[in-house]
């Protein structure tokens, strides 16, 4: 069905406007990556930032993730620190964590920043309708993964697809 039924499947759901019980509920979106310490808390940042400039921050829970275990318990790299508070981003608070199978059941959106990451999350068996790489919303995309600067060193580039990536997503979220 690709992006158009995943754009179906996200107005459909639509649980940022939507209810549980009568309960007004917030969408929640998990972004995934290798180690979550450069390219997810960086694309959970920018989003948190996003909904926040545009008013819409209650409506959303964000939060981010690792499909390994490597980095548990720490903050987001100094990298990704740099560049989010130049851009007037907050990591506060993000420590990395690994992805659970409760996070898949209890997540409405599930974001990865590469096909591997993807490969890694469908093997939990999540519906794919929840799942999909960031780059499917980067206008500029030359390629589904989001480049990790744990290996380039290029935070910059890195930070501008997570970006305009995170944009374009809003975009459609509130659609």
């Amino acid at each position: 069905s690709g992006r158009a039924g995943r754009a179906y499947y996200l107005q459909i759901r639509g649980s940022w406007f939507g209810t549980h019980k009568g309960v007004m509920e917030p969408t929640s979106i998990l972004f995934v990556c290798l180690g979550n310490i450069c390219r997810s808390p960086l694309a959970e940042g920018v989003f948190r930032a996003l909904v926040k400039e545009r008013g819409v921050g209650e409506s959303f829970s964000v939060d981010s993730c690792g499909t390994g275990s490597w980095h548990v318990g720490k903050p987001p790299h100094e990298g990704s620190r740099e560049i989010a508070k130049e851009n007037g981003v907050s990591l506060q608070g993000i420590r990395a964590r690994q992805i659970t199978l409760k996070d898949l059941k209890t997540f409405d959106v599930v974001v990865t920043m590469d096909r591997s990451n993807l490969d890694d999350v469908k093997n939990f068996k999540v519906p794919h309708d929840r799942l999909f790489c960031l780059r499917e919303y980067d206008e500029k995309q030359d390629s589904l993964d989001v480049p990790d600067p744990y290996y380039t060193g290029d935070f910059q580039s890195v930070y501008d697809i997570i970006d305009r990536s995170c944009r374009a997503l809003l975009d459609e979220l509130l659609r």
